[in-house]
């Protein structure tokens, strides 16, 4: 079988602050005053190094650009600092095919298992470097198998069984690998109140009625690891039960023991195994205030004839603590404990790397199979991790594990079912946890520009030599500032310096766009970096010029110093004004029909009855034929109403004559339209011609006299009313005289006479 695990560590710089985690252009924002400032704030940072590249009233801090910024302002590529970071393999030696069958052993030192062994990576802050390491679990592979067993008095019956683990190990270990070495220790409690009881009886036995039992110890290393097993039956049948007061154990005191002092339990740089067997809990950092033990663990050997003397004065390790040790001395442990307590290990394994938990029978008759199944699953495991890194750099795993299965984050460290003989393809030091072997990473950090090596300290060019000239600038000395360090920090806000930063002896200092340094305006900067004051005085933006349609310039421009410098072919205030004719042309070819100027890209008509985009329209002109009929009689045929005043009235026009009427022009022979023209003149004949316009004439003749024209129409009006006022009158005085002689014609039908009678006058006479 050939797998490949692919482990990638990729790492990155982060040397410059928070800079480099902030979106757009963040490097004229850093303000940095020299090249290796600059390329320490992000990998997309560049340096311009000539010397001539800034402008009046620009800092020293506007060198500092991205890189497309940089070229548009007008820096060659040769000028621009931008150095970036790289890979070398320093060390590579293949990784070993041992084979257990093969005559000729090899020591652990001759056996390797990742590869490379040592790179040099130069970081350059913000750029990530990625590499790729190839691990290969070799065959026959030597192990180191420490079982450290708790020997409180509930561990009596484990005790017997034990006796005989060294060479039944031995035997089983056989199948995995031929150089096998074991080893055995013990602990109890720490030798205080309230672990142990130490009246001076139970000092000597602490087991109660006719229990027989060795005094309390804290931790005792019994067998230095061996290669021979019947020593380790020996020395382990010699043992003895001891017994203490609570529960929890201080197992912790031990495995912190085992762990660091590598001399005397004889660890060999091989795969270190820890078997730790128990059936109680453990005691861990601050429990020692009970018996008070105040001293944090210091984590170093203190063993002196295999006992470990300093429990007394030395709190419990923490878990953190031991989890550090442990994987410092690559060391894998296997939890063998009881059913009650495997929630509680279990929980303790999640914490420490490269740990398995086993159950322990209730009298450790299992505990061979516990190891050889503890040992094949961490042995599987491919775990990566690496030392403490430098302040400012990070690293990142990506796996490609069997089956094509891929990891990443925290699951980009490790990869599972790895068996021997499988290749696997993995840093600061990275190695695989359980395994020896690790790799060697040099880091070179990238803090300044190349062009740096050949500054010139005290130059000239640095106001007398208060600075070093490099990357094209100053670099003033300590306490000197300004862009050519010609002032020292006392001097920089003096009534003096002042002065010259104010513009026509004005008040504001460099127009309150900017400080006055030594004398010289340093322009403000913008929270926009595209935005930029400049001049002596700050006077001058490229962001306050007339804008067109919410553009800058109207888009076809500049903004220097609050004025828009246009593109070719347009002009304008906002360069909103196009030089282009094309949208002009009217359908005859003409630039506004002859009719009008085009200005921006659009027509002005001369003459204001011309309507339309390219003066075509005119909704007052009186028909062509009409209106130029008189003119071509007289010109034509010098006749007409305007045969007399012909040369002062009709001279507006060419005249083109033909024999006869079929060899007038045609609308499909010219570029531009015709007009055919029939009319009938004085005589009643018929006469045709064609009227076009051509260059700049007009077709049209003067507009009508407003003033005369309105005039008659009011006139008219007034007229029309009282001839209409008149008409009602006339009406009404024939009305009345037909009424009249028609009253007087009854009149004279009518009878004149009217008699009376006195009616007493027949009988007495009248009388007075």
């Amino acid at each position: 079988m050939d797998l490949r695990l692919l482990l990638i560590a990729s790492l990155s710089a982060v040397l410059g602050g928070s800079w480099a985690q902030q979106e757009g252009s963040i490097c004229i924002k850093a303000n940095a005053q020299s090249c290796g400032e600059c390329i320490q704030v992000a990998e997309t940072c560049g340096w311009c190094a000539d010397e001539t590249f800034l402008t009046v009233g620009e800092s020293k801090s506007a060198r500092c650009d991205d890189l497309e910024s940089l070229k548009k302002r007008g820096c060659s590529l040769t000028k621009i600092e931008n150095p970036r970071g790289g890979i070398r393999i320093d060390q590579n030696k293949t990784v070993t095919n041992r084979k257990k069958d093969v005559a000729e052993k090899l020591t652990p030192e001759q056996i390797t298992q990742i590869q490379p062994q040592k790179l040099s990576l130069t970081l350059r802050s913000g750029e990530p470097q990625t590499f790729e390491l190839k691990f290969k679990r070799a065959e026959d592979y030597p192990i180191d198998l420490y079982y450290l067993m708790d020997l409180s008095f509930s561990m009596k019956d484990d005790l017997e069984n034990v006796k005989n683990l060294g060479t039944d190990l031995m035997r089983e270990m056989q199948g995995i690998t031929s150089d096998f070495r074991i080893g055995f220790g013990s602990f109890v409690e720490k030798t205080v109140m309230p672990y142990i009881s130490t009246t001076p009886a139970r000092l000597i036995n602490p087991c109660t009625g006719n229990q027989n039992c060795t005094s309390p110890f804290s931790y005792k290393n019994v067998l230095k690891l061996t290669d021979k097993g019947d020593e380790f039956n020996r020395l382990v049948s010699q043992q003895q039960i001891s017994g203490n007061l609570d529960s929890p154990e201080g197992g912790f005191d031990a495995i912190m023991q085992v762990a660091v002092c590598e001399n005397q339990i004889g660890w060999r740089n091989v795969t270190r195994l820890l078997v730790f067997s128990t059936d109680a809990g453990f005691h861990f950092a601050g429990d020692g205030k009970l018996g008070g033990i105040v001293l944090p663990n210091d984590g170093r050997c203190h063993l002196e004839n295999n006992m470990y003397t300093m429990s007394h004065y030395y709190d419990y390790p923490s878990i953190a603590h031991l989890v550090q040790k442990l994987s410092d001395h690559n060391i894998q442990t296997i939890f063998a404990v009881t059913e009650e307590f495997q929630p509680v290990y279990k929980e303790l394994k999640n914490l420490i790397p490269k740990s398995a938990v086993g159950t322990l029978s209730s009298n450790s008759s299992n505990v061979i199979k516990l190891i050889i199944d503890a040992y094949n699953s961490l042995s599987s495991e491919v775990i990566l991790e690496n030392s403490r890194l430098p302040e400012g750099v990070s690293i990142t795993y990506k796996s490609i594990c069997k089956n094509g299965v891929e990891g990443t984050g925290e699951n980009g460290r490790k990869c599972s079912n790895i068996s021997i003989g499988d290749e696997v393809h993995v840093v600061i030091k990275i190695k695989p946890l359980g395994f020896t072997e690790e790799v060697e990473v040099v880091l070179t950090f990238i803090c300044d520009c190349p062009c740096a090596k050949n500054g010139v300290t005290n130059s000239d060019q640095c106001s007398e030599g208060n600075g070093t000239f490099e990357c094209g600038a100053c670099k003033c000395n300590d306490g000197r500032i300004g862009r050519l360090c010609e002032c020292s920090k006392d001097e920089v806000r003096t009534e003096d310096l002042d002065a010259n930063c104010r513009k026509d002896n004005g008040t504001d200092i460099c127009s309150n766009n900017g400080d006055c340094v030594c004398g010289t305006c340093e322009c403000k900067k913008r929270e926009n970096p595209a935005e930029i004051y400049s001049g002596k005085y700050c006077e001058c933006d490229n962001f306050n010029c007339d804008r067109s349609n919410n553009k800058l310039c109207g888009g076809h421009g500049r903004c220097d110093c609050r004025k828009c410098i246009c593109d070719a072919n347009y002009t304008g205030s906002a360069c909103d004004c196009s030089l282009e004719t094309a949208t002009c042309l009217a359908k005859n070819g003409q630039i506004c029909n002859g009719r009008g100027t085009c200005e921006c890209g659009a027509c002005k008509c001369t003459n204001p009855k011309f309507q339309g985009p390219t003066c075509e329209i005119c909704p007052t002109c009186p028909g062509v034929c009409p209106e130029h009929k008189d003119c071509v009689q007289c010109r034509a045929f010098e006749a007409g109403e305007k045969k007399d005043t012909c040369e002062r009235d009709c001279s507006y026009f060419q005249l083109m004559k033909v024999k006869d009427r079929d060899k007038l022009p045609q609308p499909a022979d010219q570029s531009y339209p015709l007009s055919h023209c029939k009319e009938r003149d004085a005589n009643d004949c018929w006469f045709y011609y064609t009227y076009a316009i051509r260059n700049d004439t007009k077709e049209c003749p003067a507009g009508p006299d407003i003033i005369p024209i309105v005039a008659g129409v009011v006139a008219g009006i007034v007229l029309i009313g009282l001839a209409l006022l008149l008409i009602w009158k006339l009406l009404m005085i024939i009305h009345d005289r037909r009424e009249f002689a028609k009253f007087e014609k009854e009149k004279m039908n009518a009878n004149p006479i009217n008699q009376f009678q006195n009616p007493s006058y027949g009988n007495k006479g009248a009388s007075l």
